[in-house]
């Protein structure tokens, strides 16, 4: 009886390999080249990463699902899971935002 207790509390995730940083998972460095080099893929994953935390979390987490049920490439899902983290998630934002700053002040400067 004793050992049922103890199978219950027993936590898959503590044996585990601790998790990748976000830099060595190729897809998320390629979804963020990706947002810097298309508008359109840019607007879109600054309109997530400005939700609330809560709403972006659940927006990922149901993008993700519907990733696996379409079949996507792994990496493509794993660069999109990323995003659940509220750290990466922050700094995603600011690497997509500096580089939407930069290029708009960069076609002012050319137009001018």
């Amino acid at each position: 009886m004793a050992s049922e207790g103890v199978a219950r509390g027993y936590n898959i995730a503590m044996i585990s390999p601790a998790p990748r940083s976000v830099a060595d998972i190729e897809g998320f460095v390629g979804l963020l080249k990706a947002a810097c080099e298309n508008p359109q893929i840019n607007a879109t994953l600054e309109r997530l990463l400005a939700m609330p935390d809560a709403q972006r979390q659940g927006v990922v987490r149901s993008w993700v699902s519907d990733l696996i049920i379409a079949g996507a490439p792994r990496e493509l899902i794993e660069a999109v899971a990323c995003l659940i983290d509220d750290a990466v998630a922050e700094q995603a934002y600011a690497v997509i935002y500096q580089y939407r700053r930069e290029s708009i002040d960069n076609d002012r400067a050319g137009h001018v």
